[in-house]
């Protein structure tokens, strides 16, 4: 990658990679997927140095969204993303908490700017395009930089796996086929960070990952 590096700070109970991507020059960045342990993420902030212009979201579940509206207040910034089919999950976050048994704090949240796929968004001198890719959460989104040739992939596509569809609002097949559409054209040289785990490339998961057969 050119200036464009990335953090991951595991936060919740869930390991949840929330990720501070950054341009290494400007030192300005964004925060994607803050599911909490918002102190940590600020120390993280603080410690390297950047200015945070924006909180991205991938989708509405708590382990990614759960401490978005506490980060927004305290760094006086704006939540982007996801799409808005992921509002009734957003709405629904001190719910989730309680039906996964968390003692953390959550609150609800609105974003400040719903994502539609073709969007684009932007810090620094990155800019990264939006794909509307549910099937794991129905409003989905996935960050694209072409010029980096990376991807956030959130819980679409992991190493070896792909996002859990038993939750409300997932559906197995119309996650394979954001995958087959939305992710695979973008290259198997695309290297990606996903929610959980470590990251990998697309070709690689292409030619290994058991869930992709046949897609």
């Amino acid at each position: 990658m050119g200036n464009l590096r990335a953090g991951i700070i595991p936060v919740t109970p869930f390991q949840q990679n929330c990720t501070v991507l950054f341009d290494e020059d400007t030192k300005s960045g964004v925060v994607v997927d803050p599911g909490g342990d918002v102190d940590v993420i600020l120390q993280t902030v603080r410690e390297n140095g950047l200015t945070i212009e924006a909180i991205w979201l991938t989708h509405g579940h708590i382990d990614h969204a759960g401490g978005a509206d506490e980060l927004r207040e305290r760094l006086n910034v704006k939540i982007i993303g996801p799409h808005k089919d992921d509002l009734p999950l957003l709405s629904g976050l001190e719910d989730q908490a309680r039906m996964f048994g968390l003692d953390m704090e959550v609150r609800n949240v609105t974003p400040d700017q719903w994502l539609v796929d073709g969007d684009t968004v932007s810090f620094g001198t990155s800019t990264f395009e939006v794909y509307h890719a549910p099937g794991h959460a129905p409003g989905h989104v996935i960050y694209f930089s072409r010029e980096e040739g990376f991807a956030h992939l959130g819980d679409v596509l992991f190493a070896g796996s792909i996002g859990r569809t038993d939750l409300p609002g997932g559906d197995h097949q119309t996650l394979l086929n954001s995958i087959r559409d939305k992710v695979l054209p973008l290259g198997d040289e695309i290297g990606f960070i996903c929610g959980h785990g470590p990251g990998s490339r697309i070709g690689d998961e292409r030619r290994s990952n058991p869930f992709l057969k046949g897609l």
